[in-house]
């Protein structure tokens, strides 16, 4: 089963991919606005034929349109709470160079959130 981790952000998107039990950092899309990002995820899943998606939702406003962003991809949705910070943790622990380390934050993050649902769910 292939699944999709998503890290959900207005101007990114961190994205992460899992085709067992491990979860591994992809890529980072630049999103100009909501419509744009459901736009350019659909096309994504279109070409990976995607079996799961999961979008990673903390607290607040931004959770808030997490979900709706989740619920318009039809995605299920997972607690993200401190993703980023343990990304960044983690990488700078791999001595990931600071360059690399901030272009791919988001994508980190993604996978450290799809990694947390693979070790609950799967």
């Amino acid at each position: 089963m292939k699944i999709l981790g998503v890290d959900y952000g207005r101007k990114k998107i961190g994205l992460a991919i899992s085709q067992g039990v491990l979860a591994e950092p992809w890529k980072v899309i630049k999103v100009n606005d909501f419509e744009n990002a459901v736009g350019k995820l659909t096309q994504i899943l279109k070409e990976l034929k995607i079996d799961k998606i999961v979008v990673g939702v903390s607290e607040g406003e931004m959770g808030e349109e997490s979900e709706k962003f989740a619920e318009k991809i039809g995605a299920e949705t997972f607690d993200e709470t401190l993703s980023t910070y343990n990304a960044q943790k983690l990488s700078r622990q791999g001595n990931i160079r600071r360059k690399k380390r901030k272009a791919l934050e988001d994508a980190y993050a993604a996978a450290v959130m799809l990694q947390s649902y693979l070790e609950t769910y799967v």
